[in-house]
């Protein structure tokens, strides 16, 4: 699964990085995909908390793609 957040939408909720610290962080005020995060959605915890991020992210800045 590809992972990105669109920087256009995103207002800086920190959902993403709350819901699934192994995949997002927090900087400069908005939601990015760590280093590395990405292959880390293989394990199903984490990919799980990544939908969850997806779903609940306030401005659907968070982009899937299998």
């Amino acid at each position: 699964m590809e992972v990105s957040v669109d920087r256009a939408l995103c207002y800086g909720s920190a959902e993403c990085a709350h819901r699934a610290p192994d995949v997002f962080a927090f900087e400069d005020g908005y939601g990015v995909v760590r280093p590395g995060g990405v292959r880390a959605v293989g394990e199903p915890r984490i990919r799980e908390a990544v939908l969850e991020a997806a779903e609940k992210c306030p401005s659907q800045a968070i982009v899937l793609r299998e």
